[in-house]
């Protein structure tokens, strides 16, 4: 049977099991339902829900948080007349289903298919395309700002906000400026289901809670001049249109508190204490070997035994990054400060200047967001601090805001940073420890995923490893970290055709090697293959120190990155490294334009 056919079945299948969405093609048929058939139509999501991210992997249990809270703004607020902000953006999934989109959640975050987040080329209901959390309060003010500008006042903002989206300053900075100005009416829905991974971190949780149970003494956001309803519980869908009814009316900045439960519905989600499943991956036997992130956790929690002046910092991801197991072990010596990497960062060096070591362990994504504090803060002040960059390169399924592409830019441009990439997991060990060693700025950058078999070293270039030595000096290939597999795959094929190739591991990106440069210069070619942007990257810097110690009689000079000038798209590891030539064929394939043009 093609592939079409089948596509086709499971839409008729699935128009079969889920009768009341599989009609719905836009919020209109949404208010066309009438309110006995809610509960119906909340139970199809459900299923479908469970149904489509189990299979195809994505964010489960915040999406089935929000599902009676989703029909009841698609039933006041008229999108996308009206604009709806998530933050985060992972918990749109219901939303993306009442906008005409259930058909193509047999391709979530597949390369082609369904975003996991909105996307404004998929429709006009997705405003703004936030996946990094803290940002929605913003885009509100801005949009509320706009429609007031235009003419157009009759036009409602509604900004759907986590309460762990509220950790980050970036969301009180929005508040701030929306609370000073009551002639901008936006709608803050609240959904506070009191997690982001886990519990939500700070001061902010409890006043929730106190808010839930009635015990506060005071209210932080009438405080802040918004008006404030609730709180309402987040699975009554009619008490739900009440008060998005009542706050559309009012001509002022309001915050409506919604009570949910992430993971509702799901009795696997409901039990799981570590995150309520927040993401599941794809359906499919599990990875083998070690992961990246469970190889750095061990290796610092063995740190954390043998120093205790090492601590830990994390931005409300302490199981995603990798530092659980040491949490566990020293809870006095762990701080999660919710989804705040700019507080993360000075905050450590605080701890720094105290006479600390601080981990802090982070998405290479999300340090884009703290560059100002890496650099004015940890580096100017030459703070001992080491970065641990998870999802460093490509990630995947999570789409352009989630690749790590940018750090290496970034963090070339701080004085007396040190940047480590290793290639397998004995010297993601090594190199891990030898930042902690280094009485200054460092960093260690790995991917997503399994870590490679370990690969030993025939000799040492200086700090590098020389991972295969060519008899003649025609081509050296240098990779960067875990993509020396592709270059030792290269560099066999090359062989065979006669041609003398070097492959070598710098380990340290950041600064370059001297004896690296030096040996580099007597080659006929030289290629750095990256899975990272080009400018400022190790390619760049590579370029320039071959330049400054060769001039014009140096090698040719071969960088493979990613591409310049865009964002990539969702799809496997092994897909985009393949389409942007950064596998074997095309660490070959460059060597030979060179050599055999």
């Amino acid at each position: 049977m093609s592939t079409d056919l089948r596509i086709a079945d499971r839409l008729v299948e699935d128009q079969r099991a889920t009768p009341l969405l599989g009609a719905i093609a836009c919020p209109d048929d949404v208010r066309m339902l009438a309110p006995t058939d809610l509960p119906r139509l909340a139970a199809e999501i459900r299923a479908a829900l469970i149904d489509k991210v189990t299979e195809n992997g994505g964010h489960l249990g915040s999406n089935l948080g929000v599902v009676e809270l989703t029909i009841a703004l698609h039933r006041v607020f008229d999108s996308p007349h009206d604009a709806i902000v998530w933050d985060t953006g992972h918990q749109a999934y219901v939303h993306k289903m009442l906008t005409g989109r259930l058909p193509d959640f047999g391709r979530l975050r597949q390369r082609g298919g369904l975003s996991g987040y909105p996307s404004r080329a998929e429709s006009l209901h997705d405003v703004v395309e936030n996946s990094h959390a803290s940002t929605g309060l913003s885009y509100a003010d801005g949009l509320a700002k706009g429609f007031a500008i235009a003419g157009t006042p009759d036009r409602r903002v509604v900004a759907v906000v986590g309460d762990g989206a509220l950790t980050g300053g970036m969301a009180w900075e929005a508040l701030n400026n929306i609370g000073a100005a009551p002639e901008r009416p936006v709608v803050v829905v609240l959904n506070d289901n009191g997690r982001s991974y886990e519990p939500t971190a700070g001061r902010l949780a409890v006043h929730l809670a106190e808010l839930r149970c009635g015990t506060a003494g005071g209210n932080l956001f009438e405080d802040l001049g918004l008006i404030y309803l609730g709180p309402f519980d987040g699975h009554d869908e009619e008490a739900l249109e009440g008060a998005l009814r009542a706050a559309r009316v009012l001509r002022h900045p309001v915050v409506v508190h919604v009570v949910t439960q992430k993971g509702r519905g799901h009795e696997p989600a409901e039990q799981d204490e570590a995150d309520r499943l927040h993401t599941v991956p794809p359906a499919g036997p599990p990875s083998a070997g070690p992961g990246w992130t469970s190889v750095f956790g061990s290796e610092l929690e063995a740190l954390g035994h043998e120093r205790p002046d090492v601590v830990a910092v994390t931005a409300a991801m302490m199981r995603p990054t990798g530092l659980f197991q040491f949490a566990q072990r020293f809870p006095g010596r762990t701080f999660d400060v919710g989804i705040a990497e700019q507080h993360a960062v000075t905050s450590a060096v605080g701890l720094a200047t105290a006479g600390l070591h601080p981990v802090v362990a982070i998405y290479a994504t999300f340090v884009n967001r703290a560059f100002d504090q890496v650099l004015m803060d940890a580096g100017l002040h030459g703070a001992p601090v080491t970065f641990v960059l998870d999802r460093a390169g490509i990630t995947g399924p999570d789409g352009p805001s989630h690749h790590g592409m940018w750090d290496l830019s970034l963090f070339g441009l701080v004085p007396g940073m040190r940047v480590a990439a290793p290639r397998d997991g004995a010297r993601l060990r090594d190199l891990l420890r030898a930042c902690v060693a280094h009485d200054g700025p460092s960093a260690v950058r790995f991917p997503r995923g399994t870590c490679p078999p370990d690969v030993g070293a025939c000799r040492r270039w200086g700090g590098s490893d020389v991972l295969v030595e060519g008899q003649t000096r025609e081509a050296l290939i240098v990779p960067v970290g875990p993509l020396a597999p592709a270059a030792l795959e290269a560099a066999a094929v090359l062989e065979r055709r006669g041609l003398g190739v070097t492959v070598v591991d710098p380990r340290w990106l950041m600064p370059l090697d001297p004896m690296l440069v030096a040996r580099a210069t007597s080659y006929r070619v030289v290629v750095t293959v990256e899975d990272a942007a080009p400018s400022g990257g190790f390619g760049d810097q590579v370029g320039r120190a071959l330049r400054r110690a060769a001039g014009r009689d140096g090698p040719v000079l071969r960088c493979l990155t990613l591409p310049e000038g865009g964002f990539l798209p969702a799809g496997g590891r092994a897909e985009l490294l393949r389409q942007h030539r950064l596998d074997a064929d095309g660490i070959v394939d460059a060597v030979e334009k060179v050599l055999h043009p």
